[in-house]
């Protein structure tokens, strides 16, 4: 997966979101705030629109060549 977002989408790279999702858990036993929570759905939701990105640009490629 490339290190960066894609230009088209302006969303932040998988390994971008991997990282604040990480973060958000400071333990394995760790409970989120409301808060958190609701970042950490909106992190999956913007995570969820890459993972298609990527399904979507590997097809478009396929159907050039």
């Amino acid at each position: 997966m490339p290190a960066s977002p894609s230009p088209r989408s302006g969303l932040r790279s998988a390994e971008e979101l991997n990282a604040a999702i990480r973060a958000l858990f400071t333990h394995r036993d760790a409970r989120l705030s409301d808060a958190e929570r609701a970042e950490y759905r909106a992190l999956l939701d913007e995570l969820e629109q890459v993972q298609r990105g990527d399904v979507t640009t590997a097809a478009e490629l396929l159907v050039i060549y």
